[in-house]
């Protein structure tokens, strides 16, 4: 992904990064502190950093040798101002030490960030995944 002259680019590869690192401070710093995120996994919404936070670093101890290799695809933003939003399609694969893929899932994922004295920083994040109405199951491969 070519962040050249987008900041809003950069975040997602600072996530990436993060994210594959499992590195809990990188990946919260990507956040702000009145943080709403809407996440499609277990919990209704995480209000706070520190929330997010107990989260990542729930999520981030449970791979034990595995890591997350993130994708994203098919970004799209816009920014005014001190106001930025994007939408984008993400893979998650995990895999093993070795990098070998063990399993993924797809989400859709909108970001909205507000720029600080720091730099870009999430203020709400919202994921999702469309239901298959004769199943009633959500679709995790993008087709």
């Amino acid at each position: 992904m070519d962040t050249t002259g987008n900041p809003i680019l950069q975040v997602l590869k600072d996530y990436q990064a993060a994210v594959f690192a499992k590195d809990v401070d990188a990946f919260v710093a990507l956040y702000d502190e009145d943080l709403t995120v809407f996440d499609m996994w277990g919990t209704w919404a995480y209000r706070g950093l520190a929330s997010w936070r107990e989260m990542a670093a729930g999520w981030f101890s449970s791979l034990g040798t595995e890591r997350v290799v993130v994708e994203f695809n098919q970004p799209e933003s816009v920014v005014a101002q001190e106001l930025a939003v994007v939408h984008v399609f993400v893979t998650y694969k995990g895999v093993t030490a070795n990098g070998v893929v063990l399993r993924s899932l797809d989400n859709r994922m909108t970001l909205t960030l507000r720029l600080k004295a720091d730099g870009w920083k999430v203020f709400h994040e919202h994921t999702s995944a469309p239901i298959d109405f004769e199943t009633t199951k959500a679709i995790f491969k993008h087709e």
